[in-house]
């Protein structure tokens, strides 16, 4: 099960205006796309991003997940924050042969915690751990533990378009115990976004994973290629980040999907 992950924290100005207490309303669209950018931002967010996987299966069929993803930080002193980010997958997944019917339900949660300065220059970082909990429903996940180290590194600068970095985690199986047996996954998402004013961006944020447990050496790798635009909105006083992109597999195991379409809206809250 691919999960991804994407999504927020700022610059020394970025982060004076939450201490302030004005919020959103002294940011720019471009300064709050920007915020929405980062995966370790010190702000509340709650993204939803949906990512249609075409031709999946002996069936080819196409396979849906949609990731609710919860941003919390946690403020441990003036000098380090704890962000939390939980990943809850809701999976639409095609039957494997022409008598089965597609099945739906929940996935495996993942639950991440990342230790991050709590005011960070142009290049910002954080290092913890994940810990993936066996919740699914349907047979929709693995039913062992897993457990692993996850960080993050990006470059935000203040006065330039870019923002880019990259997520890296791997969730080792505590146990073999259990249906679905050991695993062992890896996971790369780098992230590349320029942003215009406004609140318009371009984005490319491609989620690479490996399976190191797969048998054959084919099968180990999924790299997607691709990208997207993204949009600052507000509904109401509510920043919201939208975002439409595509992908295509260029490397995938057998009965892997060709292309990713993503689907994702992100509500910015102040802490």
């Amino acid at each position: 099960m691919r999960t991804v992950l994407a999504n927020t924290a700022a610059i020394l100005a970025v982060s004076s205006c939450f201490a302030s207490g004005t919020a959103f309303a002294a940011l720019s669209s471009e300064e709050l796309a920007k915020l929405a950018q980062n995966p370790i931002g010190n702000l509340i967010s709650v993204p939803f991003q949906n990512n249609t996987n075409t031709n999946v299966g002996p069936e080819e069929k196409n396979q849906n997940i949609l990731n609710i993803q919860p941003v919390i930080p946690v403020s441990i002193d003036e000098n380090w924050n704890i962000i939390t980010r939980t990943i809850l997958p809701i999976i639409s997944e095609p039957p494997l042969s022409p008598y089965d019917n597609r099945t739906n339900g929940v996935g495996d949660v993942q639950f991440s915690a990342f230790l991050s300065p709590a005011q960070p220059g142009a290049w910002i970082w954080g290092v913890g751990s994940i810990v993936q909990a066996p919740t699914n429903t349907h047979e929709l996940g693995n039913d062992n533990w897993g457990v692993g180290p996850t960080a993050v590194l990006l470059h935000l600068e203040k006065g330039s378009p870019w923002v880019y970095g990259a997520l890296v985690n791997n969730v080792w199986s505590v146990s073999a115990d259990q249906r679905g047996g050991s695993y062992n996954n890896g996971l790369i998402q780098p992230f590349v976004n320029y942003n215009f004013e406004a609140g318009f961006y371009l984005v490319s944020a491609p989620i690479i994973t490996a399976n190191w447990h797969a048998e054959d050496s084919d099968d180990v790798w999924t790299v997607p290629v691709g990208g997207g635009i993204g949009k600052i909105f507000h509904l109401g006083r509510i920043p919201v980040n939208t975002q439409v992109s595509a992908y295509h597999n260029v490397e995938t195991p057998e009965y892997g999907a060709d292309w990713q379409y993503r689907v994702q809206v992100q509500f910015m809250f102040p802490k």
